[in-house]
């Protein structure tokens, strides 16, 4: 994923709430490889995954034009919450620029908590990381 203009700031540096998006389309592909669409859960099902947890922490700058890469992975896997951990690296010179942790709970069309589809579950559970990363944002 390479930084586009419009993601920086006066300073020439990425927006910190750009991040949060890049993490979200990293995210949105992981789901999609392991058979899970967020389109599917919410149109064949009625579900969303609300973010109610996001912790950031920023190691590097990242800058106009930097290509980085954005590592994404399932860190837990509960019955109606799901947490991913992030890696966003700059490969040309090996930089860490931010560690990422997300929590999602599902929800049904009246906005309230309800337990994942079991095909879901059964999905992510399997990507889950099976060793619980070390993963300390602060």
């Amino acid at each position: 994923m390479r930084v586009r203009y419009a993601e920086t700031d006066q300073m020439g540096v990425a927006y910190h709430a750009h991040y949060l998006v890049w993490c979200e389309m990293a995210r949105t592909e992981h789901m999609r490889q392991l058979g899970v669409r967020y389109r599917d859960l919410e149109e064949g099902r009625g579900l969303r995954l609300a973010v109610v947890e996001a912790h950031v922490r920023y190691r590097a700058a990242a800058r106009y034009d930097d290509l980085l890469s954005i590592r994404c992975w399932l860190r837990d896997v509960a019955s109606r919450q799901v947490t991913f951990g992030y890696a966003i690296d700059r490969p040309q010179d090996g930089r860490s620029i931010a560690v990422v942790q997300t929590s999602l709970v599902a929800l049904n069309s009246s906005h309230v908590p309800t337990t994942l589809p079991e095909v879901v579950l059964q999905r992510m559970q399997t990507a889950a990381d099976p060793v619980r990363m070390s993963f300390k944002c602060r």
